[in-house]
């Protein structure tokens, strides 16, 4: 009995090290989420996404019902937890290999599991100082199980008190020894960040100073020099902010993922199909170029586009208006890599 249970874990170390690899770092990747009440089954969703050619998904958290829906199916997924977990996640290690073991052993290896993220935006708020022990505890749950799955998690630019010009990027005073600790604990692992960086809320936050051109990839020959880097758009600009706030606290070899980003199609201010459309397609030009950020060039920036659906229970306004999709599966815009 043992020796089978040695070999189906060495089975699944095996599976899960060549499923934790991105397919392609520049591949393109859409945000799931579930808050509507007129949404398709998983089946159906499934399909569409094998249709479109879609090969990465995150969700946001553990949801059993959707990764039994995706398996064998060639899509590879980052799971999320709940906010509300991490404080038990953290300090109680048994509840992280209970976590792991609910919520990921069973769909390995019919599910390609890319990483592991501990919350979503979880600053600014009290659960912001469980980060570090969740991520470490998780982490130690997915290799006591030989699983080499990431841990990270999803920070907004929330957590910059500066992010202009980029290279004056700099974590919050609130946020640095949180941001620190788990920088380092992903620089040490080779694990990346995950970024939720959203050029519409800075546009509509500071219109005067922000041009829509600049922020939907349109700018031609609207450019800023910020030292030796020349920025071209809004997005480069967010992501290289980052950068900068990494470095600083000694963590400038950790990669960031965008986990987030797109454009509302209706609801608010220059929220319209016609832009949704625009930064959308020009986003994935831009990611899939290789082209990188000036202050990361020469690389494709993986990316998540802001999501599958319109999700008629989330706030009113823009919030309902991020989905590629409507809830009968049909385009709300075209998508020319899908």
């Amino acid at each position: 009995m043992e020796t089978l249970l040695f070999y189906y874990s060495l089975a699944i170390f095996f599976t899960c090290l060549l499923y934790s690899h991105p397919e392609g770092a520049g591949a393109v990747g859409i945000n799931y989420g579930v808050l509507g009440n007129n949404l398709p089954p998983y089946s159906a969703v499934v399909s569409r996404l094998q249709q479109i050619n879609v090969t990465k998904i995150r969700i946001f958290q553990p949801n059993n019902d959707l990764l039994t829906a995706l398996h064998n199916a060639g899509i590879s997924v980052i799971v999320g937890t709940y906010n509300q977990d991490l404080k038990q996640l953290a300090t109680d290690p048994s509840a992280a290999s209970a976590w792991v073991a609910a919520n990921i052993i069973p769909h390995l290896p019919y599910v390609k599991i890319t990483s592991l993220a501990a919350g979503n935006e979880v600053y600014p708020g009290e659960l912001q100082q469980y980060l570090p022990a969740a991520m470490q505890n998780l982490d130690a749950a997915l290799v006591a199980a030989f699983l080499a799955i990431p841990v990270t998690t999803a920070i907004s630019m929330q957590t910059l008190s500066s992010s202009y010009p980029p290279s004056a990027g700099v974590f919050t005073n609130d946020s640095t020894a949180v941001m620190g600790q788990i920088a380092q604990f992903l620089s040490s692992k080779k694990y990346p960040l995950l970024l939720n960086v959203y050029p519409y809320y800075a546009r509509v936050g500071d219109p005067a100073n922000v041009e829509l051109d600049y922020a939907l990839f349109k700018s031609g020959n609207t450019s800023f020099d910020d030292g030796p880097n020349t920025y071209v758009n809004l997005f480069d600009a967010l992501l290289d902010a980052v950068y900068t706030a990494l470095e600083k606290v000694c963590a400038s070899n950790v990669e960031i993922v965008v986990s987030e980003t797109g454009w509302p199609s209706g609801g608010g201010s220059d929220a319209s199909i016609e832009n949704a459309h625009t930064y959308v397609n020009n986003l994935i030009q831009h990611v899939t170029s290789g082209k990188g950020t000036p202050r990361r060039p020469g690389k494709e920036i993986q990316t998540y586009i802001f999501a599958m659906f319109n999700e008629n229970e989330k706030g009113e306004g823009v919030e309902q208006h991020w989905g590629l999709h409507y809830p009968d599966l049909t385009p709300v815009y075209h998508v020319n890599h899908f």
